[in-house]
């Protein structure tokens, strides 16, 4: 990773019919680093993923992206990059092999070349024995797998990946951190977007928090974690009825705390300390978890509890 920004990004914004999506946000994406974008539902995620891509133009700001202009110079970049868009779009009347070989035929690249490239990107995503499989038959973590293999036909720099994990099952949201993981060794840039905290926290060596079409924090997913949140988190459930009779008592204790439907939390720098707190209190809670905060605590103080339509 150096510090030579592929892509860079000063006051960027993206209106559409007179709503802001994006609204003047700045980011840097150095080159070899996995950058994410966390952010729920309407952050405005996938507008910056689309002006980064060349295919919508910024409203307002100044892109760069590979050290050249979107608005100018689309077609330059594109042939420069991967895009693993969020919806799978493989072409079901062809084959496993046949859907790289082409889309590298989109890039100018010459037949042979297409087929060596397909054999070596199947082997990488672990699809080789599925190569004369209609697509069809693919399961929807094989389908990622050779969405993004389809991303990297033309030896990308720059691979923009939107949701790239979505409805797949533990195993095989897994086996894709595997190859990206691995992809980013072998030094390619990855821009990602997710809602998935565990995602960003495998993957993402900095990410910035989107809400409402504004950065709300930025960093590694320790310094957010460190800047944002205490080291631990208490979580208190009580039996129905008996959860509001118990908040004063344990307001203080913490360093903050949070009042839920169905349980409360204490941000901690120290659980045991406060652990032996609640009992000196005379607090006793039907159950009692101890855990170390993470990125979703973190997303969770930023972004709101709200959902998000």
């Amino acid at each position: 990773m150096t510090d030579d920004p592929l892509v860079a990004a000063r006051s960027l914004t993206k209106r559409f019919d007179g709503f802001t999506a994006v609204d003047g946000i700045d980011f840097q994406v150095r080159r070899g680093e996995a950058f994410g974008f966390l952010g729920p539902n309407g952050a405005g995620k996938s507008s910056t993923m689309r002006m980064i891509a060349a295919v919508s133009p910024p409203s307002d700001g100044t892109l760069s992206v590979l050290r050249r202009d979107p608005v100018t110079e689309g077609p330059a970049i594109r042939s420069r990059l991967g895009v693993v868009p969020q919806e799978d779009n493989l072409d079901l009347e062809l084959t496993v092999h046949e859907n790289l070989v082409v889309y590298g035929r989109y890039y100018g690249l010459p037949r042979e070349e297409c087929r060596r490239r397909a054999d070596e990107l199947l082997a990488f995503v672990q699809l080789g024995d599925r190569a004369d499989a209609q697509v069809e038959s693919l399961s929807g973590g094989m389908k990622r797998r050779l969405t993004i293999a389809r991303g990297l036909v033309n030896r990308p720099e720059l691979l923009l990946l939107d949701e790239p994990t979505t409805g797949l099952d533990p195993q095989a949201r897994h086996a894709l951190w595997d190859r990206l993981y691995r992809l980013k060794q072998q030094g390619t840039t990855l821009i990602i977007t997710t809602h998935y905290m565990d995602e960003a926290e495998q993957l993402c060596d900095r990410l910035v928090v989107m809400d409402r079409g504004r950065i709300a924090a930025e960093g590694s997913p320790r310094e957010l974690i460190t800047s944002h949140v205490t080291r631990d988190v208490i979580e208190l459930r009580f039996a129905v009825g008996e959860q509001d009779t118990h908040v004063a008592t344990l307001d203080g204790l913490a360093d903050r705390l949070e009042v839920l439907p169905d349980r409360i939390l204490l941000y901690t720098a120290d659980a045991d300390v406060t652990e032996a707190a609640i009992a000196s209190a005379g607090v006793r809670p039907e159950a009692t978890v101890i855990r170390r905060a993470t990125l979703e605590d973190v997303f969770l103080k930023l972004t709101g509890r709200t959902l998000v339509d």
